[in-house]
């Protein structure tokens, strides 16, 4: 049985990693709309629009966020302004004894090593509390976040999701 192990908060030289609040929901709604077309559909803004601002508020705001365990705000120091998110779930590829590392950025926020960085604390923590092993899944075609998981030490397991019109997924896995 797994014991309970909470990321609540990290700092690097230049991130904060925070919980999410209701006011992050516009950065969050600005991801949904920067997403790569390939990006399955569920993924991204509807016909209707959806998920709003306000829907992305509402459950930024729901009691602990159940939705979204582990997963922190990306907050650059300098700058005091939220670029992404970055942390563990049990969902996905992950389990509640092996997390999945998720992580997604601002487009202007790209190539500067942000999400290596707050990879690097995720990671870190994870092996400081007792973690084993940590997975990540990635698009075929994410070049940029396949070198972020190759830098955080992940490698590619050879499991490959069933090929779609999207491309397909593959899972790295990272033993601590």
């Amino acid at each position: 049985m797994s014991r309970v192990r909470i990321l609540d908060s990290l700092e690097t030289d230049r991130l904060i990693l925070r919980r999410s609040r209701v006011e992050d929901a516009t950065v969050y709604r600005q991801l949904w709309t920067e997403r790569d077309p390939r990006v399955p559909p569920h993924r991204r803004i509807d016909p209707e629009g959806r998920p709003t601002v306000e829907d992305i508020a509402a459950r930024l705001g729901a009691a602990g966020d159940e939705s979204r365990p582990g997963i922190l705000t990306v907050e650059r120091k300098d700058a005091a302004d939220v670029i992404g998110y970055c942390g563990l779930t049990p969902y996905g590829n992950g389990s509640p004894d092996e997390p999945e590392l998720a992580y997604e950025l601002l487009r202007a926020a790209h190539g500067r090593g942000y999400a290596t960085e707050a990879g690097r604390a995720v990671v870190a923590w994870a092996s400081e509390v007792g973690y084993r092993r940590l997975w990540a899944g990635v698009w075929n075609w994410n070049v940029a976040s396949r070198r972020v998981l190759e830098k955080l030490g992940f490698r590619e397991t050879g499991r490959v999701e069933p090929v779609s019109v999207h491309g397909y997924s593959l899972l790295t896995v990272r033993e601590l």
